[in-house]
Formats: C-alpha cells, structure tokens, sequence
C-alpha cells in the first residue's frame, strides 16, 4: 500500500460525484441515494406465472441500507415481474428461519456497532453460528446473493464471504477516468465474462456489456467464475471513515480483482458482488443523477440481475410458465 496525494484523492471524489466529505455519514449517504419511482423493470418472458416461482428472501435483519420497501424496491419488483416470490428475512439466519427458501439476498448488512457510524473497525454483521447455518444451507441446494459494497460493508461481510473462500477487500474500488465512479463492464474489453448468464442461455438474451457504481474489490476462490473483472488501473483506497479521503489513506491496487462472482458450491450456488446500485434504481446527489438500472449506461443490468436470478435458482427458460 501507499499513500495517496492530494490531488488524487480530489480527482477521485469529483469522479464519483461528491466533494470530500459531503457523504461521509450515513445520514449524508442515505440523502444522497433514494429510489427512483419512475422506473418500473419489466420481464419481457416471466420465468414463471405471477407468484409462482421460487421464494426469495430478502435479509432486512442486520442493520441492512438495502430493504424491500427501501433502495432495494426495484430488485423486489423486477423478480415479482418475473414470476418469483420475495418477502423480506429479519429472523437470524439458521436451519428453521432459512427453511423453505430458494434464495437468499443480502446487501449491504452491517454490524450494529455500525448503525449510524461508517468508520472502523467494521465488525461481521453475522454471528458464527449464522455463517455456519447459511454454508450449511447452501451447500444442501439453497442459493446465496451476497452483496457488500464499499467500506463498511465489506468488513460487515468479510467473515461470511471467507466461509465460501471469498475475501472481501473493505475499501472503496474507483477508478478516476469514469464519470461518477460508474464503470462499464464489456465483453469487448475482456471485462464481462461469457458465462450462461450472459450468453444468452437464460432466455433474457445475450448481455456484452454491465454498469456499475462505486463498490468494492475481492479476490474469488479459484472455482469461482469472475463475471466481472475490474480493469487495470482501478485502485481500492482503504478509508478509515467512509467517504472521508485523506492525504496519507493507503491505496492498493485492484485491477483485475472481481467486482462480481459465481460459483457453485455443493449442491447449491453463491454468488459474491462487490456493488449495490447495479440491483436498484436511484437518484443520486442534488441534481438527482440516475444511478442503477435508471441509468442510460446500465441499459442492459436488468436483463443481467434477471439472467443472475434464474442462473442462482437453476430456473429453466425451457420450462417456462409465464408464456
């Protein structure tokens, strides 16, 4: 690691589209990220008829920033558009509360020492008993979407994510030439990874090209599938305070990290994404820029969240119900 100038640090705050420490609280974060009600994600060929597919859950009891009546309103609504259940989880993880469901979702959970404070140290979000129950759980067939974006989240994650053989880097992945922090992820560039649910067997169609936004950088087990690949020149600063960017904040080089993985585990699968905001639809910052599938460049992150879905609950196109 090393430390990071000034004007670095600058020109990484105006690529995301804060000035330094404008975000750098919860509250500040929160304000800055709302939901956009104007998006409504459609299915062109549901999976399933509605409410027929497989149950998924949404963990809302870990201190989550991302909830179905929340950021995460948009997840809920494309995976009901493609005729799947989804009913948030606020019980622990274990055998009896994950009983019954075909996927589970976490993003963004945090440790309560976290609650209103983004800065170190970043504690598991999860208890050991929790983390054995899920490895328990998926490895029997059940499914994982595991999603931890930048610093805290990551380190909320870390002990959770290590049980698959993920390790989780809790820092900020940016990379100052993209607007916004946003980076796009194309097959073109060797950056999106041709994979079942990008090559079209999904039945959503093939997919060449992924928006996303901010997050983190992680290492995979060597089974695990690296949907996306983050480009060479991409750097994690490891921040002490969420969005606080000091002149001594070590950077660690990130490029060809993951910022998106898959892999099957047992007789279930898990998938790890270090990024938020590419399964939702918001407005960000005072000018309300679009941030998530809302947004111009991320045109085809729907169709890939749908694809990554069936993919996770080995739903079939073949055996469509929903016409």
């Amino acid at each position: 690691m090393r430390g990071v100038g000034s004007p670095f640090v600058a020109a990484l705050a105006a690529a995301v589209g804060f000035g330094l420490g404008l975000a750098s609280a919860p509250v500040g974060a929160a304000a800055q990220q709302l939901g956009d009600p104007d998006f409504v994600p459609r299915v062109e060929s549901p999976a399933f008829a509605p409410g027929a597919g497989p149950l998924i859950a949404l963990d809302e009891g870990h201190v989550n920033f991302h909830t179905i009546e929340g950021r995460f309103g948009t997840f809920a609504q494309l995976v009901r558009a493609d005729g799947y259940r989804i009913e948030p989880l606020r019980e622990a993880f274990s055998a009896q509360s994950l009983s019954g469901i075909d996927l589970l979702v976490i993003a963004n959970a945090l440790h309560p020492r976290n609650d209103g404070d983004w800065s170190r140290p970043t504690p598991s979000a999860f208890t050991t008993d929790e983390i054995e129950a899920v490895r328990e759980w998926v490895e029997a067939g059940g499914a994982l979407l595991l999603i931890a974006d930048h610093m805290p989240f990551p380190g909320a994650a870390h002990e959770l994510a290590a049980a698959f053989g993920f390790e989780l880097n809790n820092g900020f992945a940016m990379f100052p030439g993209e607007p916004r922090g946003t980076m796009i992820f194309q097959k073109s560039r060797g950056l999106l990874a041709d994979h079942a649910i990008t090559d079209g067997s999904m039945g959503v169609g093939a997919i060449d090209s992924i928006a996303n936004f901010h997050g983190e950088a992680f290492v995979s087990p060597a089974a695990a599938t690296d949907l996306l690949v983050l480009p060479d020149g991409v750097v994690s600063l490891m921040t002490e305070v969420a969005w606080q960017f000091e002149d001594h904040t070590p950077v660690v080089p990130v490029g060809g990290w993951s910022q998106g993985s898959v892999l099957e585990v047992g007789e279930g699968r898990i998938a790890v994404f270090g990024e938020a905001a590419m399964f939702t639809a918001q407005r960000s910052g005072e000018e309300r820029i679009p941030m998530g599938m809302n947004a111009p460049e991320a045109s085809q992150n729907p169709a890939f969240v749908t694809a990554l879905v069936r993919w996770l609950t080995a739903a079939s196109p073949a055996s469509n119900e929903g016409g």
